[in-house]
């Protein structure tokens, strides 16, 4: 990609900065949860035809752009952004503040949007200057199962045309805001969710004999599911198990006959993922069932693990550094959270990064999911840059 193309991004994206800082706050007042973004569909789309690009709609709320430069036929790489947030309630007092009780953007999906946004803009006023075509894909759904990704995909999100890789962005709040940071291979985990129900005779408790104590059998259950990572799995293997909940009784002198549990499981392979599955459902009936009780076990099969393509995330990495310098640009860390964004990159090669919004000075420190949670919005015009840069620079190579 020639210098000239990278100065014109850098200039339109420091230009159009406050543009899309006004965009994401109008996105942070008005969040819309999983599958039901229908405004925040409807103010893409309108964005998207204010700047020429053509659209379409997919699992009801998706809009997926398709941005044609020179040579159109030479490559379709696609961008990917999610739009949805989360039932949380808000506790920033800000002028951008969520007007809608119970639900916020305390995942900076309000971000992702907003920079892609941006970098269509650049990219539609830019398309004489580079080749090939891209995809932006908007995407609905990210935070709950099954996985707007996975529903895209479904619907033909990576055909007609084919993408050959994709990008997606994702801020970080432990890196401070004007860095990205890049990792190939293994990223982020798979996400299964555990839902147990111990059933037995319940009773008095002073008469513990007469009962299946059900409570007891949870408490064993907890401490005996951990050696199915720690007996079954590679220590070089990241895995975690971990039990969120248990629901049982409400008073002091009655044991229940129901115990309800819940958890997660999380993974990086594959293989073991599905092995532990089996191992979860063989010692919890085998343990519930020696003590005396019955059990019901449902293992609710989320997202796989994130993969990033190493060619594609070292070439981004590469990107970036001509960028913005080789000082703002870090390695992601590995983490146990899960994205959806893993459904497209087990298709295609794909890159996962990471947009820095800490800012110490201001106080933005707090992390992801909570009623606290907010950005550096300076950070945007990096995003914008960053997107737009991949998608030019892909699209011809």
């Amino acid at each position: 990609m020639s210098e000239k193309l990278q100065q014109q991004i850098r200039s339109l994206a420091k230009k159009y900065g406050d543009e899309f800082i006004g965009i994401r706050r109008h996105l942070h007042a008005h969040p819309e949860l999983s599958y039901q973004e229908f405004e925040t569909s409807k103010f893409v789309q309108q964005k998207l035809s204010s700047y020429d690009i053509p659209f379409e709609i997919m699992a009801t709320t998706g809009v997926i752009g398709l941005l044609k430069g020179r040579n159109p036929e030479k490559r379709v790489v696609a961008l990917r952004a999610d739009m949805d947030a989360l039932p949380i309630i808000e506790e920033n007092d800000v002028e951008y503040k969520s007007t809608v009780p119970g639900v916020m953007h305390a995942c900076g999906h309000d971000v992702h949007t907003s920079c892609l946004l941006g970098a269509a803009k650049i990219l539609s006023e830019l398309k004489d200057e580079w080749e090939g075509t891209i995809k932006l894909i908007f995407q609905p759904g990210e935070e709950k199962n099954p996985g707007g990704a996975s529903l895209l995909i479904n619907e033909g999100v990576l055909e007609n045309p084919a993408p050959e890789s994709i990008f997606g962005m994702h801020v970080h709040t432990t890196l401070d805001t004007g860095k990205l940071s890049f990792r190939g291979g293994m990223v982020m985990a798979s996400a299964d969710e555990i839902y147990i129900s111990i059933k037995g005779k319940g009773g008095h408790a002073a008469a513990p004999q007469f009962t299946a104590d059900t409570l007891l059998i949870a408490s064993h259950l907890v401490v005996s599911l951990q050696q199915i990572i720690s007996r079954n799995n590679s220590p070089f293997n990241p895995s975690v198990l971990t039990i969120t909940s248990i629901q049982g009784g409400n008073t002091t002198n009655v044991i229940p006959s129901e115990v309800k549990m819940m958890g997660t499981f999380r993974a990086m392979n594959e293989e073991w993922r599905f092995k532990a599955h089996s191992l979860i459902r063989k010692m919890a009936t085998e343990l519930v069932n020696s003590m005396g009780a019955e059990i019901d076990i449902r293992i609710d099969v989320g997202y796989p693990f994130v993969l990033n393509n190493e060619r594609l995330s070292m070439a981004a990495k590469e990107t970036a550094m001509g960028y913005l310098g080789a000082d703002n640009i870090e390695e992601t860390e590995l983490r146990m959270g899960a994205e959806d964004f893993a459904f497209y990159s087990h298709k295609i090669p794909g890159c996962f990064f990471r947009l820095g919004t800490r800012n110490e000075a201001k106080g933005i420190t707090i992390g992801g999911h909570t009623p606290t949670f907010d950005v550096d919005e300076n950070a945007i015009e990096t995003g914008i840059g960053m997107m737009a840069l991949l998608g030019a620079t892909n699209a011809g190579l």
